[in-house]
């Protein structure tokens, strides 16, 4: 299973702030939007870097209540985990294990298109896993094979 078809089933895009938004600015977004990520980009859409729950729990720990304050580009990741539409499940599987992350931009052609989860992850697993049980229960069963 490539990335790309990944994409195709959740949908392209991301969510993005802008760099000046606040830590607490952001996890009202997370909150809203029950999510744990997002994209820092500029309005000219440059893409600064990433945010993550983590990194604002890692801000917290750091600079203590002043963290609310800060801003998402003081607090964010500039060190981006990427990969292609194009690469195998496996790829972007070791690069969240490599780089202890969730989430993984995904480009294609250079253009960022997507984010994949380590929950995206774990659905298409389990819906693979589930189809081969039912095509293992059909075979044994003599159901759906003439």
């Amino acid at each position: 299973m490539f990335v790309g078809e990944i994409m195709k089933n959740k949908g392209v895009g991301v969510i993005a702030v802008a760099p000046d938004q606040t830590m607490v600015e952001v996890l009202r977004l997370f909150r809203d939007n029950n999510i744990g990520f997002v994209v820092v980009r500029r309005s000219n859409g440059k893409y600064l870097g990433t945010l993550s729950e983590r990194d604002c729990c890692n801000a917290v720990a750091e600079y203590g209540a002043e963290a609310a304050a800060k801003r998402a580009a003081d607090i964010m990741n500039r060190n981006v985990a990427t990969c292609s539409t194009q690469d195998l499940l496996p790829v972007a599987m070791g690069i969240m294990t490599q780089r202890r992350t969730r989430h993984v931009l995904v480009t294609d052609g250079g253009d960022v298109v997507g984010v994949v989860s380590i929950g995206d992850v774990v659905k298409h697993r389990l819906d693979e896993a589930q189809r081969t049980e039912q095509d293992l229960q059909d075979y044994i069963c003599g159901t759906r094979y003439h």
